[in-house]
């Protein structure tokens, strides 16, 4: 007999366990089924989270995974690789895992996350989450005015130069594959006035010592000595279990994201969507709140739809 929960979450970073943590507390049967590719996992410490401040991601998911054992949720590690909805009458969902065995659902949370993918400079994946960046608000106070670079891939990337000059007056932008002419008036202006040099060349590598990154070496040989490294991911949203329910999409420039109202509900009725699933630049805070909000929204649904249920009968 396939097992029947209340709700089945997808993903057990801090989005999903936040929302198993909720539905657990109203005495709903959820289970959480999580692959163990967390986004923050390259970095040591997570910050900026009030009390969690400085917490390392492995620890702070393990204390949320004990959390909810206390409420009754189960947790599976394991993929989800195939969800479909019943028929006309049929509102669950059935969940297929990776190992072969399938659930059913009343209600789905996603909270998949994304992956990031790194620009193909030699050096970059090895030191990620180390002292190559992506994050000022996650790692600036760390590394605050030791002489940063800023790998550009993009026009983007100017933003990005700007913004960690707020933690470090020695700020080179390392051009790389973005052309001077694509630099507006306005960019260099405010390039100038945030006082970040523009390195234009392509960057090759980095230089390491003694396990730190000392450098960065620019294809003409020359290097920059520089202690932190900020880069923009290409970041690769997990939706393909939303796609496979016809959840609609919406391009941004960080890939193609769900619709969703603001309890994270999609289009798809009995499916919501929290943390990084739905958005780029959600933080561990962020993907905790919406977590909360999506199950707590989903609290009140089954309640409705139960009452309405009854009132038919």
């Amino acid at each position: 007999m396939t097992e029947q929960y209340s709700v089945v979450v997808v993903g057990g970073g801090a989005a999903g366990l936040s929302a198993a943590l909720v539905l657990g507390r109203a005495r709903h049967r959820t289970l959480v089924v999580d692959a163990g590719e967390p986004r923050n996992a390259p970095a040591a410490h997570m910050q900026g989270y009030l009390t969690r401040d400085g917490m390392p991601p492995a620890e702070f998911l393990a204390i949320g995974r004990e959390e909810i054992a206390r409420y009754g949720v189960e947790f599976a590690r394991g993929r989800v690789v195939e969800v479909a909805k019943g028929g006309t009458e049929d509102e669950d969902f059935t969940v297929g895992l990776a190992d072969g065995r399938s659930v059913r659902a009343r209600r789905l949370v996603v909270a998949t996350g994304l992956k990031d993918e790194l620009p193909a400079v030699p050096g970059v994946a090895e030191r990620f989450g180390r002292d190559v960046l992506h994050c000022p608000f996650c790692h600036g106070w760390e590394v605050r005015d030791q002489p940063f670079g800023v790998l550009g891939t993009s026009p983007n990337s100017v933003h990005q130069a700007l913004m960690v000059s707020q933690w470090s007056k020695d700020v080179r932008f390392f051009l790389h594959t973005v052309a001077e002419e694509e630099l507006s008036d306005d960019d260099l202006r405010r390039l100038a006035a945030a006082g970040v040099d523009v390195v234009p060349g392509e960057v090759a590598g980095l230089v390491v010592e003694d396990d730190r990154l000392t450098g960065v070496r620019l294809a003409d040989g020359s290097t920059h000595a520089r202690s932190v490294l900020f880069v923009a991911p290409h970041a690769v949203p997990r939706n393909g279990l939303l796609e496979q329910l016809g959840a609609e999409l919406h391009e941004t420039p960080f890939g193609a994201y769900p619709v969703v109202d603001p309890t994270g509900l999609t289009t798809v009725p009995g499916v919501w969507a929290a943390g990084n699933a739905i958005g780029f630049a959600e933080q561990v805070v962020h993907a905790a709140s919406g977590g909360y909000r999506a199950a707590s929204a989903i609290v009140g649904d089954l309640l409705m739809s139960d009452l309405d249920a009854a009132v038919r009968v």
